[in-house]
């Protein structure tokens, strides 16, 4: 299977992704930042803003899938195809990068190609919709039903929003039919997907910690995610001694402190083996000065890239909250919110994005992801590989998300880079001499 381009592709240049990004951020931004959510009237104004970058510089068209997502293709030699994107919806008050780094880095990944003639392999941008599920609630939404892994009718057709608007309504709005979401599976498997490659922020302190700004992505972790509710008695804070009672809330708060324990406790010293648990809501009844908690909910965040280690988080968890309520006179239930399994990136893209990192950034640190992103999803379906680029501060989902401009400029480099090898790869495990 020959190789048709008739050019060499061009160096890898961050210039023009860096412009688009401050472009798209003038154009869809207030002074509380990104508004971007996802099928809300900013939100529209983004895909309009792609649908121009990729109509006139590529000559290409948009089309958009059942779920939403929208897709760029730049026919290749064979049919076989590399596909990189990301997202270009936001959480209200977001940053400038979360996301869109991996559609803009996209873009470029396109006129690259496009320009060295006929790529070897067929290449697919796609701009996943609703990925964050700031507005409903359900995050991976449009990569999840091209992943085959949602139940749109059950989970998505009953959602709310703050102001009342139902799910339904707003993808209506926008064109789109909740019912017909499925049928995103089978657009993407018709693309004959061979690869697919992420390039995002962070969004966390790990890499600025280290002084690296650019790192190779192992997989995302698995999650689970749980409210636990101690239930005790309700009494007058004054009239009730200590020792005589059901504290609920003290329940909750030594559960609380036992679960940081257990995350320190069983977080290793590699980036495999580093776990996170999180208590981040606290509910507590009656809720007034004067009256010992009766009953607390809590919630509870545990993520590891090692299955086996999630599992014994949540057992130890669970002896934990049946520790807390025994020394508290309280019961204890649990109620399941999500769970998640840690998805694994492709040790062969691993390598090639080692290589690429490497070229421009002098090592190629490995971390986990903690929080999700669209490639979890896709990992389920075809090699899969994700490259961090530093987050400075290292916080995300606000305005003052940032990346140092010479750090993104190694990221994005790295990023066209590894699609570069990716194609090359896939390309040859397509042809019939190999």
């Amino acid at each position: 299977m020959p190789n048709v381009r008739s050019k060499r592709l061009t160096a890898p240049t961050s210039k023009r992704v860096i412009a688009n990004l401050r472009e798209l951020a003038t154009r869809t931004s207030n002074e509380r930042g990104a508004q971007r959510v996802a099928w809300g009237p900013v939100w529209r104004e983004a895909r309009k803003w792609f649908t121009e970058r990729v109509t006139a510089e590529l000559g290409l068209p948009v089309e958009t899938d059942a779920a939403g997502n929208a897709w760029v293709t730049l026919p290749g030699a064979t049919k076989a195809s590399v596909i990189v994107g990301s997202h270009l919806d936001s959480v209200p008050g977001g940053g400038w990068l979360d996301g869109v780094l991996g559609v803009t880095a996209g873009i470029e990944v396109l006129r690259r190609h496009q320009a060295a003639g006929t790529p070897p392999v067929t290449l697919h941008l796609v701009d996943w919709a609703d990925e964050e599920g700031a507005r409903f609630g359900r995050s991976l939404a449009g990569s999840a039903a091209s992943a085959g892994t949602l139940d749109a009718q059950k989970e998505l057709a009953h959602l709310v929003d703050r102001n009342g608007v139902k799910l339904p309504d707003a993808m209506a709005e926008n064109g789109f039919d909740v019912a017909r979401m499925g049928e995103a599976h089978a657009y993407l498997k018709a693309l004959d997907p061979k690869a697919y490659v992420e390039l995002h922020i962070e969004q966390g302190p790990v890499l600025e910690a280290m002084k690296k700004p650019v790192g190779v992505v192992l997989g995302t972790m698995g999650v689970e995610r749980h409210t636990v509710r101690f239930k005790g008695q309700a009494v007058h804070a004054g009239a009730t001694p200590i020792p005589l009672r059901q504290d609920a809330f003290l329940a909750a708060a030594e559960f609380a402190l036992a679960c940081r324990d257990i995350g320190l406790a069983m977080s290793g010293r590699t980036p495999r083996t580093r776990v996170v648990a999180t208590c981040g809501v606290v509910k507590v009844e009656p809720g007034f000065v004067t009256a010992v908690p009766g009953a607390t909910e809590i919630s509870l965040d545990l993520r590891a890239l090692d299955a086996k280690v999630l599992a014994k988080m949540q057992k130890a968890a669970e002896k934990a909250s049946r520790a807390a309520a025994k020394k508290n006179r309280c019961t204890v239930e649990w109620r399941p919110l999500l769970a998640i399994e840690p998805r694994l990136f492709d040790e062969q893209l691993l390598r090639l994005c080692a290589e690429s990192v490497r070229e421009f950034a002098g090592s190629a640190p490995e971390l986990p992801s903690g929080p999700l992103h669209d490639a979890a999803e896709m990992a389920g379906l075809m090699p899969t590989v994700m490259v961090f680029a530093q987050s400075s501060p290292g916080i995300s989902h606000t305005r003052l998300e940032d990346t140092p401009i010479p750090h993104l400029d190694k990221s994005i480099r790295a990023f066209l880079r590894l699609v570069e090898k990716t194609v090359d790869h896939v390309h040859a495990a397509q042809s019939p001499n190999r």
